[in-house]
């Protein structure tokens, strides 16, 4: 027997989509943002050469500068206005957040409430502001020092040129944050998520048709290309399975009597425990620590020489190489379980629990219930540690043996997919929102009458 709220999802179809004006509206204002988000990552810097920007990214793609150009939309690559993105909002709210398990004060700020938690995000928004400024004055300083066949990347280098730099990039990235926040609150899902989610989706199609040129010049073979394809879509299949898995834990009520000649009756609901709490951050923190090598040793100019430290380092993280998938194997295991015992605290959840007057069935409130919520919570994690390992591991080795474009890694797909399934929930939360308003308006009309 389906429940109510089942049934009526089954009933959402396209007309009710169609007179959903509220969510239509919210739909359009996200796809006009991204649209402008999208324009800026083709205006240039000032002062610039872009094409010998490009030929150095293209020439580093195997680096930092490769994953940092994806998760910019090719901004980097085209050395744009946008070229910082919003990874300095990311890393300020992580440093806040990491902060906020460590100071007193914060961490009660973040128990206020509302007010708490918009102090907590001015306190991320002056970090970004900081963080962008340190970063954009060394992409001023390292532009100044390229040099391609044609000359100089940067025309008139100088003071006036990195404070325009300085400027301008800070200036990009608060932009960009101040349009995720716009489309958090009056668009359709979680806004700074959709913009790294346009910036990858906006290369995929120059990285489909790099892939189908590759094999049209015998580079790679028809059957490898459908191996790929079906490749692609299992590992889809694969992370949407394990993304919306979940663990249930009962939590009773206290009886409450419904009515004068009832008996009391005990409501339960579900604690829900998502087999993978930490979503994309530990891919996205180990593929950066793990690209900081290739790039050292390709701007000392030594990937080509064995014989020294740093040509050896560099062979060693290379694509591929046992060394490398180790590495990444383990440093996303370690920031899946760091960054879900930084997102779920289960001392604080068995407290709120034993305030509400709530119990887990079987469980005593109090520390026997955080015992028992970190027993689940810990060994959910090892499960889903091991799913983003996987998951980032298998086209990794692919990628090591065969010449493909960068964006078709697992953690491209992790994004991709995880943004795609979290936008679809909350436009099905919306419809349900409005088919619930008809109901309650048509029940109103038939009490009038």
């Amino acid at each position: 027997m389906s429940s109510a709220i089942e049934q009526l999802a089954a009933n959402v179809n396209f007309s009710t989509f169609k007179k959903a004006e509220d969510l239509k509206k919210r739909i359009w204002f996200t796809l006009a943002v991204l649209v402008v988000y999208r324009l800026g990552a083709y205006i240039p810097l000032p002062g610039i050469n872009p094409l010998i920007i490009q030929e150095f990214v293209r020439s580093n793609a195997g680096g930092i500068l490769g994953i940092l150009d994806m998760f910019s939309g090719g901004s980097i690559g085209r050395m744009t206005i946008f070229a910082l993105n919003i990874m300095p909002y990311i890393s300020s709210s992580i440093i806040v957040q990491l902060m906020t398990s460590i100071s007193p004060q914060l961490e009660a700020l973040k128990k206020e409430g509302e007010v708490g938690r918009r102090k907590l995000n001015q306190y991320t928004r002056y970090g970004t502001v900081l963080l962008a400024v340190v970063q954009s004055y060394g992409i001023a300083a390292g532009l100044e020092k390229i040099q391609g066949a044609t000359g100089m990347a940067v025309l008139d280098p100088g003071f006036i040129f990195r404070l325009s730099t300085v400027v301008t990039l800070t200036g990009g990235t608060l932009f960009i944050m101040w349009l995720g926040e716009q489309i958090t609150s009056r668009g359709i899902g979680n806004g700074i998520s959709l913009i790294i989610y346009a910036g990858i989706v906006a290369n995929l199609p120059h990285a489909v048709f790099s892939t189908f040129e590759l094999g049209r010049q015998g580079a790679l073979s028809a059957v490898l290309i459908l191996g790929i394809l079906a490749m692609v879509a299992a590992v889809i299949g694969y992370v949407v399975f394990m993304e919306r898995a979940q663990r249930k834990i009962l939590i009773q009520y206290p009886k409450r009597q419904v009515a004068v000649n009832m008996p009391a009756v005990a409501q339960t609901t579900h604690l829900p425990l998502k087999l993978n709490s930490a979503g994309v951050i530990p891919p996205i923190f180990a593929s950066s620590l793990l690209l900081l090598p290739a790039t050292i040793t390709g701007f000392a100019g030594s990937t080509g020489s064995p014989d020294s430290i740093m040509g050896y380092i560099g062979t060693i993280f290379a694509h591929g190489h046992p060394v490398y998938m180790a590495c990444f194997a383990s440093l996303i295991i370690f920031f899946a379980f760091f960054y879900t015992a930084l997102m779920f605290n289960p001392n604080e959840t068995a407290e709120n629990l034993r305030k509400a007057g709530n119990y887990i069935p079987g469980v005593r409130p109090g520390k026997a219930t955080a015992d028992y919520l970190d027993y689940v919570l810990t060994r959910l994690t090892v499960v889903g540690a091991l799913y983003l390992a996987s998951i980032c591991l298998i086209p990794e080795l692919i990628l090591s043996r065969v010449s493909l474009p960068f964006y078709f890694g697992g953690t491209t797909i992790l994004i991709v997919v995880s943004v795609t399934m979290e936008t679809i929930t909350q436009i099905q939360s919306h419809l349900l929102a409005h088919q619930y308003e008809g109901l309650i308006k048509k029940a109103k009309a038939k009490g009038k009458m």
